[in-house]
């Protein structure tokens, strides 16, 4: 249960995941999940599209289901891109579905209070208002390339 995750936890969790079942992932190009889902698969990470509009299609290698409960498979990391008043049945239903399963990610803006209780109650890792894909890149340097986040002040071009 984190709302303010250190760099230590939020590295552990990066490391140890091996596949994201990413609750709301778009196919659309430009909203945001699909940046993080893309990024996530370009690193190696399984991404697991999770949205009942798109069933019998694929993003990213692996096909669309409709709910967290017919992921079927053990999962690292919930990642979830939906609404603050769903997010509690969503954590309920991933903590019951799936096992293997070892933080919940509520992307940037997200917090629940109940989630930090299913969580807590579970031992599962709840990593509040943050962004797998923006805390990869600014723990693991890829900020850098863009001049971002480096730490030094310099004047060289």
């Amino acid at each position: 249960m984190t709302v303010a995750p250190s760099d230590t936890l939020l590295r552990q969790v990066l490391i140890g995941a091996r596949s994201f079942a990413c609750v709301g992932l778009s196919p659309d190009p430009v909203r945001p999940s699909n940046f993080v889902g893309r990024y996530l698969s370009r690193r190696g990470y399984t991404v697991i599209p999770v949205h009942p509009a798109h069933i019998g299609t694929e993003l990213f290698g692996e096909p669309f289901v409709g709910s967290v409960a017919e992921i079927g498979r053990p999962v690292d990391v919930l990642d979830v891109f939906r609404r603050p008043d769903a997010v509690p049945g969503i954590v309920e239903e991933g903590l019951a579905a799936l096992s293997g399963l070892k933080c919940v990610w509520l992307q940037l803006g997200l917090r629940s209070p109940e989630a930090e209780r299913l969580c807590a109650a579970a031992g599962v890792i709840l990593i509040q208002d943050r962004c797998p894909k923006i805390e990869h890149q600014r723990l693991f340097g890829e900020l850098r390339r863009g001049g971002f986040n480096t730490g030094v002040i310099s004047s060289r071009l």
